[in-house]
């Protein structure tokens, strides 16, 4: 025994546990783990061979032996196989073609080659091989259409213009206008609310214009049947208020705060939601029609289609008139809301005080929205106008008119 045995302290010989430590910390794992999966990721994306590189896949059933390979009007027939490791050459791209409403464009990749065809459906002529032409829209003239991201647009051709090939009434019509008072009356906000806008289609006189808001689940429809009345038909482009976005015209709303471009790419959306219609008016907007730098680009592209514009006469700092003058487009500005007060009386006042304009100017200009009351009373109204020596024509007609001092 020695001395440290005999100094030791009963019961304190026995050998200390040493506690075993995990050598990592839960955040350390953690960490390790998140960098396994970023690597794991990193290397799919630069090393993945997936011919369709991320793009949107869509399935759809077709017939491939019912449908045309190409626009052209000639059958497909495959490309040669490429050597090893090269890459597969693309089938030739034929002139596009404008698609029209239920028509789409399909893009048929071959999973051995590669190659692309792109295919249109709906609307086509199903014979094998046969050329592939845009299904036809009552009255609208396929060359006064173009192609856009959205969809068909209208645009001018051929010296022809939709403002022209749009309007309403006849020569004959617009021969007897040129030395009569007349009184054009737009009907604002229809397409949203079938039962409304079949209302304005059917009870109004057909020299009545009708302006349509590019929302509503099929405008199209509704459009065709206002045309189909001999109805002549605009379109109103959502615009911002001063009060946006408390007050919100709806989705693609024209802003003053957008860059130029944007705010063309979304004219292009409203105006590919139906086609049809000889101009543009605005729908609120009060900040934006204001504004020369956002006004501009919209009435230089709306002058280049072919298409006139409207000035509702909501928005009293409006440059609309003087941008459309500088491309000398048609151009108009409605002198008064007929139902600002929507009771019979008020609108029987502004109906005449209308008439008064145009006695006084050789024409006027007045808007008013689809309620009940303003086509009861426009309809009644205007069976009694003609015989007062005061003609209703199309918007159109006032817009050609040159007015009296």
């Amino acid at each position: 025994m020695t001395t440290d045995d005999l100094s030791t302290p009963l019961g304190q010989d026995r050998p200390r546990r040493r506690r075993w430590r995990f050598p990592f910390t839960a955040l350390q794992i953690i960490a390790a783990a998140l960098s396994l999966f970023l690597m794991a990721f990193l290397g799919f994306a630069l090393f993945n061979t997936n011919p369709m590189g991320g793009e949107p896949v869509a399935r759809v059933a077709y017939d491939p032996t019912a449908l045309p390979a190409r626009a052209t009007g000639k059958p497909s027939t495959n490309e040669p196989a490429s050597a090893a490791g090269a890459v597969p050459k693309e089938a030739p791209k034929a002139a596009a073609r404008p698609l029209l409403p239920g028509q789409q464009t399909v893009t048929i990749i071959d999973g051995s080659s590669g190659e692309r065809r792109d295919v249109v459906i709906g609307g086509a002529d199903a014979t094998p091989g046969a050329d592939i032409r845009p299904a036809t829209i009552a009255g609208i003239n396929p060359k006064l259409l173009e192609n856009s991201r959205h969809g068909l647009i209208p645009v001018a051709a051929d010296g022809l213009k939709p403002f022209r090939a749009y309007a309403g009434g006849s020569d004959a019509e617009r021969a007897r206008a040129a030395a009569t008072p007349s009184i054009a009356i737009i009907i604002t906000g229809l397409g949203v609310g079938a039962a409304k806008t079949g209302d304005a289609i059917a009870k109004l006189p057909a020299a009545v214009t009708l302006a349509f808001t590019p929302y509503g689940s099929d405008p199209g429809r509704l459009v065709e049947r206002a045309r189909a009345q001999k109805h002549e038909v605009w379109l109103q482009v959502p615009m911002e208020p001063f009060d946006y976005p408390d007050n919100d015209p709806g989705p693609q709303t024209l802003l003053t705060t957008l860059p130029a471009a944007q705010n063309v790419d979304r004219l292009a959306w409203h105006m590919s939601r139906f086609q049809g219609y000889a101009g543009l008016t605005n729908f609120m907007g009060a900040r934006f029609a204001a504004t020369d730098a956002a006004m501009q680009p919209i009435i230089k592209d709306a002058a280049k289609r072919g298409l006139a514009w409207l000035d509702d006469g909501s928005a009293p700092r409006s440059v609309a008139r003087a941008l459309a003058e500088a491309q000398a487009m048609p151009f108009a500005k409605a002198d008064l809301t007929i139902d600002t007060v929507p009771t019979p009386a008020e609108i029987d006042r502004a109906l005449a005080r209308l008439e008064t304009l145009a006695k006084e100017r050789g024409s006027a200009v007045g808007t008013a929205s689809a309620l009940p009351i303003s086509i009861e009373r426009i309809a009644s109204w205007a069976k009694q106008l003609d015989s007062r020596g005061i003609m209703l024509v199309p918007l159109t007609t006032a817009m050609l008119k040159p007015k009296s001092s």
